[in-house]
């Protein structure tokens, strides 16, 4: 009904309007015409009246006959799909880094005092480290050799200690001049060195279990400077050669001191002193006593660092074995350099002598040049020509090929 108004309102003002008009006529003539329209008026109000009524009735017969239109039914909403778990924070907190490192040497040459195979897997190294807690961290290398699986290192670090100290407890290399510390795929050669051969009881060195403490003593200066206390049980060496304690109170001591600094912005200078002492068995008190002097010079220009660099190193160990015989002085040294050619090439030299620590009035002396090429940081290849004069008359020339290769997570070693 509401959509009659509009039309009803128009024509009552025309309506209106006519009569209006009509009033102010006053023939007789225009009484017809008034009436006309009138009529007119009334015919086109039922006209448009009849139709709104039709118009209303079919709306209501379509409101009332026609079913609703359906509405389109939503297809089932699939199940949202469950995000996959999302990786864990601390899924790996108690997994330890794993790293593995590969160490392939081939021989070519003879000789007949120190006869290497022709072909070996030296070493294959596998390292576990993690942290243990807040206070302590672990680091455990096993060392898998063609003879069988051999503990290199495995010790527990806390570094939470008062007074800055720094404690090892376990069994390490000992930290006795400046090669006997390193793992041997970390040497700048594919061999070891003579006195570390003759004086340190064998080509793994002074490896021992115990304890170990260091703290960094501050120097004037941009000087680092850093004292090393260990104390060690058991034998150590190849076959004991270097300490053999028969009992348990025969303990080995060492002890380090480090200093290393910056000449220039392109060089720097790392000096050690050490001593160790500890029993050999001959008798019921006798020792033997170690002494060793190590630096390494290294030039590395910031600019050109990764195409240049220059390392110069020397020790010097000093044994003195007390035997039936009567006690035995013996000296070993070497000095060796390494130049960088390219990013990926270096060459190096080393010269070497040692006496033997059972008598020294025999030495060995050696030379030998090496040529190294990085692939990348996990890959190396090295070759080496070295001649090796010994004591018993035998004066060996080989060729040295080493590959090394290295997978999983394995940490910078210290300079």
């Amino acid at each position: 009904m509401r959509a009659r108004f509009p039309i009803v309102v128009p024509l009552t003002l025309a309506v209106a309007l006519a009569l209006s008009g009509a009033a102010h006529c006053s023939e007789p003539a225009d009484d017809d015409r008034v009436g006309s329209l009138e009529k007119k008026l009334a015919e086109m109000q039922r006209v448009y009246e009849a139709r709104i009524a039709a118009l209303e009735a079919e709306v209501a017969a379509l409101k009332g006959s026609r079913p609703p239109i359906p509405v389109p039914e939503a297809p089932p909403v699939p199940p949202a799909p469950t995000p996959a778990a999302p990786p864990s924070q601390t899924s790996n907190y108690f997994n330890p880094s794993v790293s593995l490192i590969g160490n392939y040497l081939g021989v070519g040459g003879k000789n007949r005092t120190e006869n290497l195979p022709a072909s070996s897997l030296r070493e294959s190294e596998v390292g576990l480290q993690a942290i243990v807690d807040p206070y302590a961290r672990a680091d455990v290398f096993l060392s898998f050799g063609e003879e069988g699986v051999d503990v290199e290192e495995g010790y527990a670090s806390f570094t939470s200690l008062p007074w800055g100290l720094l404690a090892k407890v376990g069994r390490m290399r000992t930290a006795f001049g400046k090669i006997n510390s390193l793992h041997l795929h970390v040497l700048p050669w594919p061999d070891e060195p003579l006195p570390l051969v003759n004086l340190l009881g064998g080509e793994e060195g002074w490896i021992g279990s115990g304890l170990s403490v260091a703290k960094l003593i501050p120097l004037p200066g941009d000087v680092f400077s850093e004292a090393t206390l260990q104390v060690f049980g058991g034998d150590a060496g190849i076959d004991g050669q270097l300490f053999k304690a028969p009992e348990r109170s025969d303990l080995s001591y060492n002890g380090h001191y480090r200093i290393f600094s910056d000449l220039t912005e392109a060089t720097n200078l790392d000096l050690g002193l050490s001593y160790g002492v500890g029993p050999n068995g001959s008798t019921g008190s006798s020792k033997t006593r170690l002494g060793a002097i190590d630096a390494t010079l290294r030039w590395k220009p910031l600019r050109t660092a990764t195409y240049r660099s220059v390392t110069l190193r020397g020790e010097l160990i000093r044994s003195r074995k007390d035997l039936l015989a009567g006690a035995q002085t013996a000296d070993g040294w070497f000095l060796s350099g390494d130049y960088q050619l390219a990013k990926r090439w270096f060459v190096g030299a080393r010269y070497e002598r040692a006496d033997h620590a059972d008598d020294a009035a025999l030495h060995d002396t050696g030379e030998a040049a090496t040529l190294t090429f990085w692939p990348s940081e996990f890959s190396q290849l090295r070759s080496e020509l070295r001649r090796r004069m010994y004591a018993d008359g035998e004066t060996a020339d080989e060729v040295l090929l080493q590959v090394q290769f290295a997978i999983g997570a394995h940490g910078a070693h210290p300079f």
